[in-house]
């Protein structure tokens, strides 16, 4: 397990991604997920209210059944997210998180993201939202995802002067195949403000699994975005994870994650799984640890 810097929160190494739940993968396919992912130490689950469009939400009740089921609420960290729906207004983030924990049947979210920037509320009326759900305990923490890292630092500020919550950790664009901004723009901010770290697209739409090469059929809504990544970079990027997984006898999974996980602050790397077999090949990172001669032959080939 991993702590995440200024919480209580401790979480296992891989963060499921709950987006494929209710869209790629049934309620019976989803179980099916979950419970393999809690038999195999899992504690770590992300989702979003409005995940999966059209059907807003249907992965956060698939969860909350999930766990129901199963009484283990106690045992799982669950991270939800607020403002790609009706932005950050605190009207709608109050809304928001009464929805999300009647979906999830909690009474407490413990990670609650913003989903995404909204300029046009300013972020003390966001971040005084927040405050008073984690006041009233119906949040224990919260988190930022694809706000610009001029408006985390404006967050920061904000929660420092008004002795109000704080972001304690960020969900950035960050994998092999995906470096610039998240080492440009909030590595440094992450930094200063041990802030910790669970990227999504860990996997690059699936690119980082291995299964896309020139010519290859794949059958998943994201192929096409995954192949944006088959240039020669990409092909660099393969064949040095091939060939460190053969050395591991891992999965090509594993190792990409087992490099972001590597990296300063990032503590779960999240990635999603719509049948136990893809799941399979994902927990192996967990237990992976990656030579300092591997880390260094894959910071070389994905720039």
């Amino acid at each position: 397990m991993a702590k995440l810097d200024g919480t209580d929160l401790d979480v296992f190494p891989l963060c499921l991604g709950g987006n494929v739940f209710g869209w790629t993968a049934g309620e019976e396919a989803s179980f099916a997920v979950l419970d393999a992912y809690a038999a195999a130490g899992g504690n770590f689950i992300d989702t979003a209210d409005t995940y999966m469009r059209p059907n807003m939400g249907v992965s956060e009740t698939i969860i909350g059944r999930w766990m129901a089921a199963r009484g283990n609420r106690d045992d799982m960290v669950i991270a939800t997210k607020v403002g790609s729906d009706g932005g950050l207004s605190a009207a709608n983030v109050a809304a928001h998180a009464e929805g999300s924990l009647r979906r999830l049947q909690t009474d407490r979210i413990d990670l609650y993201y913003s989903h995404k920037d909204d300029p046009d509320v300013p972020v003390e009326e966001t971040l005084g939202a927040f405050n008073a759900l984690v006041a009233a305990g119906k949040v224990r923490h919260i988190a930022a995802s694809n706000l610009s890292g001029e408006r985390i630092l404006e967050s920061l500020r904000a929660s420092a002067r008004e002795g109000w919550a704080s972001y304690v950790a960020l969900q950035p664009h960050y994998n092999l195949v995906e470096r610039e901004r998240y080492e440009r723009e909030y590595a440094p901010i992450v930094a200063a403000h041990g802030l910790a770290v669970a990227p999504y697209y860990a996997l690059a739409k699936g690119f980082l699994t291995g299964k896309y090469r020139d010519g290859a059929p794949v059958d998943s809504p994201r192929a096409e975005g995954a192949r944006a990544y088959l240039d020669d970079r990409g092909r660099a990027v393969l064949a040095d994870l091939e060939e460190i997984a053969a050395d591991h006898d891992t999965t090509v999974a594993a190792v990409a994650l087992a490099w972001l996980r590597s990296r300063p602050g990032v503590v779960a790397p999240i990635a999603s799984a719509r049948s136990v077999e893809q799941l399979e090949q994902l927990l192996p990172m967990a237990g992976l640890q990656l030579t300092g001669d591997e880390l260094a032959r894959l910071e070389t080939s994905s720039r």
